[in-house]
């Protein structure tokens, strides 16, 4: 087994207004000084009622799951917030968990990553989804039933204006010829892209197509290591490398009797994530006591770093 990565997602949304949002910052220093290789933090644009969609697999939910906050919760736009944490954090990895990029044109997606990447010094990763809410899709403008290939069209731009200097574009809805878009992100080949979604073909060719990483959702996430399996058969059936993509896996730490982190939990888990094909173990920000928090979050990442090593 390798080392793996460590990644935690923060809350940029409150079920009420809260009084201020300074958690951000003391939470992605607090994880940067423990050992974690990234924060993510998640995205909605706006909410219909229908809130009772996200438990619904057939337009993107998944069974028994419940979003934090009613419609009226307050949700900071997660691209702001990671250049806000940018200025705040040195090394951390700074993601997107998960960016609806089919609500945002190409071109303006594009330069807007790019100069995030630029900003940060090579530090953002764009985890992409296609969501679960037609409200969404409509307030934006986006047509809901056409929302896959209008994000696999976004990360084809994307990568094309990261990459190439000068693009040129030929479809029945977007056309343009010869465009440059200065700067290019810091990184090699443009931003990583992070898939998100279950095992069906249009996931598995848009991880093989654009993605370094997928982050299982649904009956794929709980049983990770079938859902693996079954992922690397399609993207191999869809033209990919089954093996040319790393993998994030959902961890929610448990407390034990004393409140702390049950690390013997979280150890037995990194092992069976790591032996299931896991790179990426992400988990849920929760509540600490202040007193403890320092201590049990770098404990978090030792045990994970121990459990994992070669």
């Amino acid at each position: 087994m390798t080392s793996m990565q460590l990644s935690m997602g923060i809350p940029s949304f409150s079920a009420e207004a809260p009084a201020d949002w300074d958690h951000l910052t003391d939470w992605a220093q607090l994880l940067e000084n423990s050992g974690f290789d990234r924060v993510l933090v998640s995205e909605h644009i706006a909410f219909g009622m229908n809130m009772d969609a996200y438990a619904n697999p057939k337009t993107g939910g998944t069974a028994g799951g419940r979003q934090p906050t009613g419609p009226d919760g307050h949700w900071l736009e997660p691209l702001t917030v990671l250049t806000y944490l940018a200025a705040r954090t040195q090394r951390i990895r700074l993601s997107t968990n998960i960016l609806l990029a089919a609500l945002r044109p190409a071109a303006v997606l594009a330069k807007t990553i790019a100069t995030m990447d630029v900003l940060s010094g090579g530090r953002i990763d764009l985890g992409v989804g296609v969501g679960w809410q037609r409200e969404e899709y409509d307030v934006a403008g986006v047509d809901f039933d056409k929302r896959g290939a209008v994000l696999d069209q976004t990360l084809e731009l994307c990568q094309r204006l990261w990459r190439e200097n000068e693009v040129s574009y030929a479809s029945p809805g977007l056309s343009f010829e010869r465009i440059h878009q200065m700067p290019k992100p810091v990184q090699s080949g443009g931003v990583p892209v992070w898939v998100s979604g279950t095992v069906n073909p249009a996931v598995a060719r848009r991880l093989a197509r654009f993605g370094k990483g997928w982050i299982p959702w649904g009956s794929d996430a709980r049983d990770i290591s079938a859902g693996i399996a079954r992922m690397r058969a399609a993207v191999e059936r869809a033209g990919g490398d089954p093996h040319g993509f790393v993998i994030a896996g959902t961890l929610r730490v448990k407390a034990a009797a004393n409140g702390r982190p049950d690390l013997a939990d979280v150890a037995a888990s990194a092992v069976s994530f790591a032996k299931a094909g896991v790179t990426d173990m992400r988990m849920t920000h929760w509540p600490l006591p202040g007193e403890n928090r320092e201590r049990d979050i770098s404990a978090l990442a030792e045990t994970v770093r121990a459990a994992t090593e070669s």
